[in-house]
């Protein structure tokens, strides 16, 4: 202990050597990512003391200073999360008691309002997805992910090769070589056509028999649909699994399927399915697989009995975790369900239903087709940089410099979306827009109007 401080036991030589360790100069350096406009050089100069109605009048004003999207701001970011509207229902049912439970529904007489949740969420991803068994969820779509590929190993054992496509979300793909640093897997990137979906000869060359799975995106994080039957058919040349990535679930209400594309293994990321966009989560990874593959699946599944009075009843069916069968012998030893996310999620399908859900996504396209139109149509500098065809979102080349175009649109309102070029050196150049139907075609129209805004030159004033 170098300090004497009743509550603060980590001193000056304590934080030298923590800062040393991680190669940082000072603690500032650790905040030099924030904008210095934000950043305090001082206490907040708080009168006090002050009673609790005042202290929450002094915190009202401070959050009034926030500028936020989709309230003060137009947004359309995206880059694998949504911003979809909630209906107020999912919040008020989430709160009901037959879904109090412990954490893990290790009792099933306790537990049937769960149970039969995490089974109606499981049957609704068989159904989007078009496969036939689905898990209780995953932590969210990048674990998902990397668990798939597990999975997938666990299928094909002797093999060695996984074999990925760089238009699958980079998050995901980093999170994929954490899991298999200290695997033997050999990890193999492939790159993208001129029309922004995987590059097949690439993934043709690629493929071998030692090929444990090929795994790629759609719609990919350009936006690009990609269509997995070009995958899956070279992957059976070679007896390889595919492992279908989806990021924006929304998007299943309207694009074939990757059951119906032949693919084997289909993960990604719920969050679109009633759960705010936040800052880290939570978030809500799904997986579902072919019957033949379940017992290979990792975390836990509810099934559908009778119970001794012969009437319907829910309990876990799989549960090859660790806590329930011996170590070596468990699917995952991490991964769990987002019980709380996948009710959000089962009640938001549920109130919309198939025709809903087709119908809410039809409305994305429609919206982003409008303003990829009218953006690349207003002869600001801005045009198409991927001729594939798009769901909700899509990447546009600029003519200027991205991060001076996005400052000038948030100066104006717009959040215009993510700029790919810290993880595609060769897209720095490109704005990736995503619309959905929060939307309005006001915000459309402003957001063309701040580009053209920009784009238009100062006008100058002859003196004399």
């Amino acid at each position: 202990m170098t300090t004497g401080h009743r509550y603060l036991p980590t001193g000056d030589e304590d934080r030298r050597e923590m800062l040393e360790a991680i190669g940082a100069e000072s603690i500032e350096a650790l905040f030099s990512s924030l904008p210095a406009a934000i950043r305090l050089s001082a206490p907040p100069d708080v009168q006090g003391p002050l009673s609790d109605q005042e202290l929450r009048r002094y915190f009202r004003r401070l959050e009034a200073q926030n500028r936020i999207g989709g309230r003060d701001l137009a947004c359309f970011l995206g880059a694998g999360a949504y911003r979809h509207d909630t209906p107020a229902a999912v919040d008020h049912l989430l709160q009901r008691s037959e879904f109090f439970t412990v954490y893990t529904p290790y009792q099933p007489e306790f537990s049937q309002g769960t149970l039969q949740a995490i089974y109606e969420f499981q049957t609704f991803i068989s159904l989007l997805t078009g496969l036939d068994v689905a898990n209780a969820s995953l932590y969210d779509g990048a674990s998902a992910f990397a668990e798939g590929v597990l999975m997938a190993d666990r299928l094909q054992r002797g093999r060695h090769r996984v074999v990925v496509s760089r238009t699958i979300h980079p998050q995901y793909r980093h999170t994929l070589r954490t899991y298999a640093q200290n695997l033997e897997l050999e990890l193999v990137e492939i790159g993208w056509d001129e029309s922004g979906v995987t590059d097949a000869e690439a993934l043709a060359s690629a493929v071998d028999d030692d090929t444990i799975c090929v795994a790629v995106q759609s719609p990919n994080y350009f936006g690009s649909i990609e269509g997995w039957s070009t995958a899956v058919e070279i992957a059976r040349r070679h007896g390889a699994l595919v492992v279908a990535v989806v990021t924006e679930a929304l998007s299943l209400a309207l694009l074939q399927s990757p059951g119906a594309s032949g693919c084997d293994i289909a993960v990604g990321e719920a969050q679109s399915f009633g759960l705010p966009v936040a800052f880290g989560g939570p978030y809500l990874g799904f997986l579902a697989s072919r019957d033949a593959a379940k017992r290979a699946m990792p975390g836990r599944l509810v099934g559908r009995t009778l119970d001794a009075d012969g009437k319907p009843a829910f309990v876990l069916t799989l549960a090859t975790r660790e806590q329930h069968i011996r170590r070596e012998r468990a699917t995952s030893n991490i991964c769990t369900n987002q019980n709380l996310c996948a009710l959000a999620a089962t009640i938001y399908l549920a109130l919309h239903g198939r025709v809903g859900l087709r119908r809410l996504a039809e409305i994305n396209l429609q919206r982003a087709t409008v303003l990829r139109e009218r953006l690349t149509g207003a002869g600001a500098g801005l045009e198409m940089r991927f001729d594939a065809p798009h769901f909700n979102e899509f990447m546009l080349r600029s003519d200027r410099p991205v991060e001076r175009v996005l400052a000038d649109l948030e100066q104006r309102g717009v959040l215009g979306g993510v700029a790919p070029g810290g993880d595609y050196e060769s897209l720095d150049d490109c704005i990736l827009v995503a619309v959905t139907e929060c939307n309005p075609p006001e915000e459309l129209t402003r957001y063309v109007e701040a580009v053209e805004s920009i784009a238009r030159p100062a006008s100058v004033v002859s003196v004399g």
